[in-house]
Order: C-alpha cells, then sequence, then structure tokens
C-alpha cells in the first residue's frame, strides 16, 4: 500500500473512533474524551449546608471533601427541589419536580406507593446509552417489588428500600410507628434484618468500589445513596470517637473518608479523568435531633421547611479537564437540572414524558454565569408552593411549617417538639446581602414581588397548588404496587 493512502486511512479510522454522537457540543468544546464518560452521584441524607469545611464547617474536618472541592467546582446556591427525603429523590432521578411524577414528603413502608414505573430515571436514561447501572444505599421510592430499584434500571441494588429509622428501634415506636424489620437487600432478595447499623457506611462503599473495578472496561452510573447522617446516626469501629467532636462529626468524617476511597479507587483503575463525580445531599439537617443533627448556618431553619437551611445543600462536581479545578458558581441550579446535564454530556436522549431540568453544563464549567431557569418553585406538604427563588430573590406565600422557634434541639438520639409557626403574609427576602432571611423586602419591591406572581400563577396553573385550592393540568400520578 503506498505511504500516501495508508496515512489517509489511518486518519479516517481515528476519526470514526473520536466521534462522539450527541453529546459533541458539550464534548467537543472541553477536550472530551473518546470514551463515554462515566458517573458518579454520592447522594447523603440531612447533611446540612455548613456540615463541609468549603461549606463553612468549621467544627468537622471533610478533607477529602476538601480534595475534590480543589479539584472541581463548588456550588453555593444549590437545591433539592423539596426538603424531604422520597420527594427529593424524585426529583433527582427524574429531572421533574416531585409534585409532577405524584410524589410528595417521604413513603412510609408497606404502603405500596413510589415511583411511577411510566417514568424515566436517570438509570433508565443511561442503561439505554449502554450504561451498567447501580445504586448502593438507600433507595426511598416505594419497597413494594414491583417498584424497587431493579425495576427503575438499575442493574444493580444493595442496601435499604427507605430511611434507616423507619425500623423497630424508632425512639417513637409504640406510640406513633409500628414498624416491621428494616430489611438489607442484594437486588430484589433480603440478605437480613439490620439489628445495628454501624458497617452500613463502610460495606456500602465497599460494594461501590467492587462495581467500579467489575466495569471499569465499561461506562457505568453508580448512585451512591448513604443513609447517613440521617438519624439514627451510625459509623464503623473505626470512626467511633475519632474525631473526637462527637457522634454526628465521626458519622461526617467517615462520609468524607467514603470519598477519598471512591477518589483512590477512580485513580487506580485510571477512571478519573474520564468520571464525573458529584457530592451532595437530600435536603437540610433535621434540626429537631440536636446534637445527632448537621448545621444550615447561616441559613434559616432545616429539613421539612422550604427556606434556605431545608432546601439549599453542599454541592460538590469535579471532571478533569471539563470542569475547572478550583472553581466556585454562584449561580442557582436545582436537582432536576442534574439528569438532562447528565443526558448532555453522555450523548443520552431526554425522557419521552415532559420534565422540569435544564442542561446547566454551561454554568459548572463557568461558560456561561446565566441560570437555566428564570425562576426555581419550592413545594411542600400538600402540592403547596411556598416559595420562589427569582434570581437574587426568593419570595415566600404565606404558610405554617415546623420549627425549633429559637430552642435546642434533642440530644443523644431523641427529638426536641416542632413548633409550628405561621408565615402570615407574602415575603421577600435578598439572598445575596441576607443570606439568612432576616429583612422582608416585599413592600419596597412591589415590582419584584409582582413578577415572581406573574411566573407563579403560571406554574400553579401546570403544576397546582394547595395553598390556593389548584389542580394543576400536568400532574402525572404516583406509582401504586399491583393488588
Amino acid at each position: 500500500m503506498k505511504p500516501a493512502l495508508l496515512f489517509l486511512l489511518l486518519v479516517l479510522s481515528a476519526c470514526r473512533w473520536t466521534a462522539q454522537p450527541e453529546s459533541g457540543r458539550h464534548a467537543k468544546a472541553q477536550g472530551a474524551e473518546p470514551s463515554a464518560p462515566n458517573v458518579i452521584i454520592v447522594f447523603t441524607d440531612d447533611q446540612g449546608y455548613a456540615d463541609l469545611e468549603p461549606f463553612g464547617g468549621a467544627n468537622l474536618r471533610t478533607p477529602n471533601l476538601n480534595r475534590l472541592a480543589d479539584q472541581g467546582v463548588r456550588l453555593t446556591d444549590f437545591y433539592v427541589a423539596q426538603p424531604v427525603c422520597s420527594a427529593s429523590r424524585a426529583a433527582l432521578l427524574t429531572g421533574a419536580y416531585p409534585n409532577r411524577v405524584g410524589v410528595s414528603g417521604a413513603f412510609m413502608p408497606d404502603t405500596g406507593r413510589g415511583l411511577a414505573l411510566e417514568e424515566t430515571t436517570l438509570a433508565e436514561m443511561l442503561k439505554a446509552r449502554g450504561y451498567t447501572t447501580a445504586l448502593m444505599g438507600k433507595w426511598h421510592l416505594g419497597d413494594d417489588p414491583a417498584l424497587m430499584p431493579n425495576r427503575q434500571g438499575f442493574d444493580e441494588f444493595f442496601g435499604i428500600a427507605h430511611s434507616n429509622d423507619m425500623w423497630p428501634y424508632h425512639p417513637l415506636q409504640g406510640d406513633v410507628f409500628n414498624f416491621t424489620d428494616l430489611l438489607l437487600f442484594e437486588n430484589e432478595t433480603p440478605l437480613r434484618a439490620l439489628e445495628d447499623q454501624s458497617d452500613l457506611t463502610r460495606l456500602l462503599t465497599d460494594r461501590s468500589i467492587a462495581f467500579i473495578e467489575a466495569n471499569k472496561q465499561r461506562p457505568f452510573f453508580l448512585y451512591l445513596a448513604h443513609p447517613q447522617p440521617h438519624v439514627p446516626l451510625f459509623v464503623s469501629g473505626a470512626f467511633q470517637g475519632k474525631t473526637g467532636a462527637g457522634l454526628y462529626a465521626d458519622v461526617i468524617g467517615e462520609i468524607d473518608h467514603s470519598v477519598g476511597r471512591l477518589m483512590a479507587a477512580l485513580e487506580r483503575y485510571q477512571l478519573a479523568d474520564n468520571t464525573l463525580l458529584i457530592f451532595t445531599s437530600d435536603n437540610g439537617p433535621w434540626l429537631a435531633y440536636g446534637d445527632h443533627a448537621g448545621s444550615a448556618a447561616p441559613l434559616r431553619e432545616g429539613k421539612g421547611t422550604v427556606f434556605e437551611g431545608g432546601v439549599r445543600v453542599p454541592f460538590i462536581a469535579r471532571f478533569p479537564g471539563r470542569i475547572r479545578a478550583g472553581s466556585e458558581v454562584n449561580v442557582p441550579l436545582m436537582s432536576i437540572d442534574l439528569l438532562p446535564t447528565i443526558a448532555g454530556i453522555t450523548g443520552s436522549p431526554l425522557p419521552e414524558r415532559k420534565i422540569d431540568g435544564k442542561d446547566a453544563w454551561s454554568v459548572l464549567t463557568g461558560a456561561s454565569d446565566h441560570p437555566p431557569h428564570e425562576a426555581y418553585y419550592f413545594y411542600y406538604g400538600d402540592n403547596e408552593l411556598r416559595a420562589v427563588r427569582y434570581g437574587k430573590w426568593k419570595l415566600y406565600y404565606p404558610h405554617s411549617y415546623p420549627s425549633l422557634n429559637g430552642r435546642e434541639g434533642g440530644a443523644a438520639g431523641l427529638p426536641a417538639r416542632y413548633e409550628t409557626l405561621e408565615l402570615t403574609q407574602i415575603a421577600l427576602y435578598d439572598l445575596q446581602r441576607d443570606p439568612s432571611e432576616t429583612r422582608n423586602l416585599a413592600a419596597q419591591h412591589p415590582q419584584v414581588v409582582a413578577r415572581i406572581e406573574a411566573l407563579a400563577q403560571r406554574q400553579r396553573e401546570a403544576l397546582g397548588d394547595g395553598l390556593r385550592g389548584q389542580a394543576g393540568r400536568e400532574r402525572r400520578p404516583l406509582g401504586r404496587a399491583p393488588d
């Protein structure tokens, strides 16, 4: 063969193998690798905004998460869609507001309710693209066999079906609750009832690393959903008392160690440069538990409220060579945006059913400082539209919410009793100047209130509003187990 012809064939072959259909708009701009990127999401439970050193955690030590932030991007204004377990997870996995897909609150065991099988999860989207998928940890989107993770796009599941406090040792067992055993599952098979959760963080990390090793030659999606630091708190023996700052700090220390082990595994198998690694939480801290809860300081309130402490959570993402190391983004984003963003970088088609999230890749990479949405909407309770984030502003509608009202939380794993407080008038806060939401500026900025109200009314027409008795025309039913 002539040298010139041989050279031409080699060039054409190289072009063929480096093509990346559909994701080229992201990959080309960032110098993408020819292989599909791996995706890992570490999703903790009830971890507050200030429970990491990069987000102000003065009494906690998180060296591995510090390193992750130094190597990636830290989002200061990242939100979950609702401040509670099941609804938050539904938004993450579907890219839709949870009330769009019929999910609200936290599912109790054995109710036959869960995420509808007709919805497309992040795992199903990536599985259709050729990815191997795994959930290690907490599911909480339906504990009936027909609604469990293996029916929702996950090739592997190792973990628990619902929250770790839904077990016979709940402090209110027999008075308020009557929970049965908390089961540890291997796919759809219950392995054993958990009597002690001390080794769960370590076991989930072990299984995650084994999954990475087994799939190092193919694209994979790993969803590591730690049940901690949701109460009851547990750490393995190596971390008991290690920090000297109490059990909660020990739990955060073990979670940080888990992230360090994942990072080391990616380096060991030479996967770090082709893996998007995300760390975030499902909602803010459960303040009623006092010394067994985290902190959202300086943000207002915590879990169970749509104030900043309930829905703004820590977020770190690393993707070497594509996300600028050591960067910080102050643009508001929400968990609903992760699915379409991941769709973009993996070349995956979006779900056929309507979703709410938008591709935020340009924001994550610093190419744009414009949020993908004009506003974000915060629902809670009986489909109540309680708040709207609009640029630097956040507006609240009158509603009731749980609060300690300045009192201390509980101690040693027992909760303090919340009071029910009433927000009696519209409140508008400038989050740039007042992140603690202390100065109501609604009277001074009526034009901002009017603009947000116009956007909110459009949202009510689509998804409803229990505060105003509107049903919404676009809500879809939640999943139910067969009779």
